[in-house]
Parts: structure tokens; sequence; C-alpha cells
């Protein structure tokens, strides 16, 4: 079976990441930050070793970084922590349910209302301009993807964070896609928070996840309380980071795992991008060479990823096929509704390609066959059906 969904996990993880949460298990099984014994106290040293290579990968400071179990929830973690009462919320059209369900819910329950910013991929500019027109008296926040899940298409962060710095506004960056690849630095990009997978493209283990804050951001609201080894006396939660927004257990195997995928894609960022545009932009041009697929459109600026359909045949069940013929893509919606509305394929939807490092070009040369083979095959239906 030849894995092409890596936007939605990397797989196979690197030997060193899979040495690291091994690590975890069997040497530094203490609670990090849960007492002054020795076990504990190796466990603190190694997570905090994590925090301070997270927070030069992100330009931070390390007490500004906050593990997560996945991106979903820094998402949450950032978005109703940064809220403002009766407040005013933009987001963009190709945001995935991870922004929209959170904003959703806060409107029905009255808490703030929010507008959706339509995004033109051959036009950077015209983006910003959408963005800046929906801006309110009382919009507290903007949050957008960094790159589509399902175009791969790049929106310009940058620019908007630019906007949203002369607006006074909180920007957060839903980096899911974009981490490890693009340029994700909070001051790069004017953010006031980066939301990030750890099993994505940061080749980290799934169950993982970081809500990076610039040291400028306010400090956010909670929406989980509990232990922090801390100021234990005191019923309130504690207003430093990171304890404020570090409640419970953290996951200490999987923290480990995780520094060892930023140290990997540090030393390999270059070659990794360069391998994964090179199979994109070969597979993506003979499909674009085949009658009846249509290749989802991303504009000049996209992670290395695309979808695309086959005419005649539900996503799901492309991918269905592709599956029982050896290859592993995703079909649907991706968790982004958004995305296909803007696309016009939410009712049959659209199947994903996504390479990784480890990905071959022999690999992309089979899935190509392959794909000939269902063209064909579909047409010989036809040709019985005429």
């Amino acid at each position: 079976m030849v894995y092409l969904d890596n936007a939605a996990t990397t797989f196979p993880k690197p030997l060193s990441v899979l040495r690291a949460q091994n690590a975890g298990m069997t040497q530094y099984g203490g609670n990090p930050g849960r007492g002054g014994h020795s076990f504990s106290m190796r466990a603190g040293e190694q997570v905090y070793n994590v925090r301070k290579k997270a927070a030069s990968f992100f330009h931070t400071e390390p007490d500004c970084v906050i593990f997560t179990n996945n991106c979903t929830t820094a998402l949450n973690m950032a978005i109703k922590g940064f809220l403002k009462p009766d407040s005013h919320v933009i987001i963009s059209c190709l945001d995935h349910n991870a922004v929209y369900r959170p904003l959703w819910r806060l409107k029905e329950a009255g808490l703030a209302d929010f507008d959706i910013a339509p995004v033109y991929e051959e036009d950077p500019e015209r983006t910003l301009r959408a963005f800046a027109r929906l801006i309110r008296p009382n919009t507290c926040m903007i949050v957008c993807t960094h790159a589509s899940n399902v175009s791969g298409h790049v929106l310009p962060v940058q620019a908007i964070g630019a906007l949203c710095k002369r607006n006074g506004i909180t920007f957060v960056v839903d980096a899911a896609q974009s981490a490890g690849i693009l340029p994700t630095e909070l001051d790069t990009l004017h953010a006031d928070a980066i939301c990030v997978p750890g099993h994505k493209g940061l080749y980290g283990p799934s169950g993982t996840g970081m809500l990076l804050l610039s040291p400028e951001s306010p400090l956010p609201q909670t929406i989980l309380e509990g232990g922090t080894g801390s100021v234990s006396a005191q019923p309130e939660q504690p207003d430093f980071l990171p304890d404020r927004l570090e409640s419970g257990t953290l996951n200490t195997s999987g923290i480990l795992a995780l520094g060892a995928g930023l140290d990997f894609v540090q030393k390999n960022r270059n070659a990794i991008i360069r391998q994964e545009d090179m199979l994109c932009s070969m597979t993506e041009d003979a499909l674009h060479a085949m009658p009846g697929v249509t290749v989802c459109p991303h504009g000049k600026d996209h992670v290395p990823l695309f979808s695309f359909s086959v005419e005649g045949m539900h996503s799901e069940e492309t991918a269905a096929y592709l599956n029982e013929h050896g290859f592993a893509l995703r079909g649907g919606l991706h968790c982004a509704p958004l995305a296909h509305q803007h696309y016009h394929t939410e009712e049959q939807g659209l199947v994903r390609f996504a390479p990784s490092y480890f990905t071959t070009q022999q690999e992309c040369r089979q899935f190509v066959s392959c794909m000939r083979n269902l063209i064909k095959n579909m047409n010989r239906k036809l040709e019985l059906h005429a």
C-alpha cells in the first residue's frame, strides 16, 4: 500500500522520532512539573528542551510555547481565549471546521458574530482587500488558514497580519498545512498566535500540537482549568505561561518525539520542500493531461498538495477504487465544507494527493498509472452504455 494522505498525518515517521518517543516511555517516565524527585525533574528538563526548540523554530519565548493534543485544540484555545464580549471575528472561505465550528457555536450562543472573507487564488491583493472590507468597529480577531487543506492555496497571511497590526486586531494563524513547509515565524507573519499540529509537516506523533503565542500578545482566557503543579494552594488558574494554558499531565513521550520531529525538519527542510514540490508537480502535470480529470485550482502560491475529481465518479468512489489498487488517498470534504463550497465541489467532494519526504518518484508513477487505468475503465463503461 502506497500512503499518499500526508496532509492528514505524515507516515512513516523518521526513526529519530520513534526513538525519542520510546525514550520518553522508558527513560523519562516521571510526571514533569509534578514533584521534586529526580524522575519528575528529568522529565521536566526534557520537556523544557523541546519548548526551547519550538520557541527557536517559531520565533517566540519558551514560556509562550503551549503544548496541546492537536491543532484543533490549539485553535479552540486561541479563538475562545482571545474573544471579547459581543465582538466580531473574520475568517476565510478556505478555513477548516476547527475554525468554523467553534465560531458557529459561539454565534449560535449569542456570544460573537463572524464573517467569511472570500479568497482569490490568482489575486492576493484582492484577497487582502476582502478581509479589510469586513472589518467593523468591534472586530477583535481575524483567524485564517495559512494554506488550504483542500487545494493547497497559500493565503497572504503576512499582509493580513500587517492589516491586523494597523487596526489593533488579534491575528491567529492556522498553520496545520504550512508548519514545517513555509516560513511560520510569529514575527514574520505579524501573528499573535500560530496553531500547529505536531503530526503533519513537523513529522511528530499523533496526539501532539502546539499553540505558539507572541510575547507581545494579550494573555488568553482559559477554556480548561485544573492542576498545573504551580501555585496549587490558590483556586484561580495561574496568570503566567505556560502553566495558565497547560492544565493536567503533559504527553511527555509525545512531546519528546515532537522535539525529534522539529530537529528532523530543521535539518532537512530544504530537501523536504524540494522533494514534495517535485512529486506534486510531476503528478499534477500527469493528471492534468488525463481526460475527465479536473485538478482543483490553487494559484501560484501553494503548499505541496492538490485535490482532483474524476468526471462521473463521487470522490469517495474514486478513493475506494484507489484503495483497492494499493493507494491511500482521502476523498470527501476533508472537514472543510467552506472550501468545497468555494470550489463548488460540496456535492461530490475531491480526492486529495499529499506526498511526504519519504514518498518516492516510483510510487507517484505507479499512482499515475493506476489513474490511467481508472480512466480507461470509465471510458469502457461509457462505451458499453452508449
